[in-house]
């Protein structure tokens, strides 16, 4: 099954415009070295706003990009059944993040989702009440991931719209969401336990000190955000809208700032992508939520961003999964050429 979702990943990219052959700078020797694409990751936290869904799809047509929506569950389930949800250790109807406000609304979601999916995007898993996980032990998320296999696959009837729901919806849930961001980036190793039991294949939990590639451990891919240069003094910080709304405001609205922050926030995101893009071509992975945190500001300078890189030569603004069989393209072709060991490596140990 994992080499032929992988094949038709590959296909896909290929249409996609992703299927340039890597750059080529001089050796030492005067020789073409190969070096691996450029791949970046965007993705979104909660994926709660019907506004922002429309906003990012309508975006990413426009702008050579798939996303990677790590979505909470919640937000399949409108208020009137709050009770239907139960996480680990809470009592049933609590939920960090609230839940739908109506039955409509989860409607309008579940298009988004299944739309997006068939645009190229990615679901991942983000819980469902958006919990610190922190003491969980490994029973306690399976049983998470459980309720959210559950809450996915049986929404459309849950909120009485069997009638509509898509042909293809139940092997989507079974079979395509292969992903976990954790909230707060809480991410015990009882977590990686249960993901590597539940059968993910990667995790975007952690938090490394700069870009790196993901590392496999006994099957499950591990992506860290990373932290990047920001400001004046280019002191790091996690590449997180989140982070950079404390940082920038200490978590206070400030919406006449937002084209400051706008500016600063792009400066720091595109440092960090020429730094890659001229160097090891290391994957760049940037998170945000479905909020428009100080007057939308980082929403802003992402789409800046893409708009200015994702069509450059040899540079693939693709989903998590996307990116797996993209770095293991990568790392055998660049095998194959006798490239040096330390380009090869900016792939990642990476084998579908």
């Amino acid at each position: 099954m994992v080499k032929r979702i992988v094949a038709l990943l590959l296909g896909a990219l290929a249409l996609h415009g992703t299927s340039l052959p890597a750059a080529a700078e001089a050796n030492g020797d005067g020789k073409a070295a190969a070096k691996p694409r450029q791949i970046i990751l965007i993705s979104f936290d909660g994926a709660l706003d019907n506004r922002l869904w429309q906003r990012s799809r309508d975006f990413a047509r426009r702008s050579n990009i798939d996303f990677t929506y790590f979505l909470s569950c919640a937000t399949l389930i409108p208020r009137e059944r709050a009770a239907d949800y139960k996480a680990p250790g809470m009592k049933a109807g609590r939920s960090n993040i609230g839940f739908a406000p109506t039955v409509e609304d989860v409607a309008t979601r579940l298009d988004h989702i299944w739309a997006a999916r068939n645009e190229g995007h990615e679901i991942a898993n983000h819980t469902c009440g958006h919990f610190d996980g922190k003491e969980w032990s490994r029973e306690e998320w399976l049983t998470e991931f459980k309720t959210f296999d559950r809450v996915m696959r049986d929404a459309w009837k849950d909120n009485g719209l069997a009638d509509q729901e898509p042909e293809g919806w139940s092997d989507f849930v079974r079979n395509d969401i292969s992903g976990f961001r954790a909230p707060y980036l809480s991410a015990p190793d009882s977590l990686f336990a249960a993901q590597k039991a539940h059968g993910y294949r990667f995790d975007a939990s952690t938090v490394t000190d700069a870009p790196l590639p993901p590392k496999e451990k006994k099957g499950l891919y591990r992506f860290g955000l990373p932290l990047i240069p920001e400001g004046p003094s280019d002191r790091k910080i996690i590449a997180m809208d989140y982070n950079l709304f404390i940082r920038h405001s200490a978590g206070i609205d400030h919406p006449s700032k937002a084209a400051d922050f706008t500016e600063r926030s792009y400066k720091a995101f595109r440092a960090a992508f020429d730094a890659q893009y001229h160097g090891d071509r290391v994957p760049l992975q940037i998170g945000l939520h479905f909020v428009e945190m100080n007057g939308g500001a980082y929403w802003a300078a992402m789409e800046r961003l893409a708009a200015d890189v994702c069509h450059l030569p040899d540079v693939a603004c693709v989903t998590y999964s996307k990116a797996l069989a993209l770095m293991a393209d990568d790392r055998r072709r660049l095998a194959q050429s006798g490239q040096r060991q330390d380009a090869i490596e900016a792939t990642g140990s990476l084998t579908p």
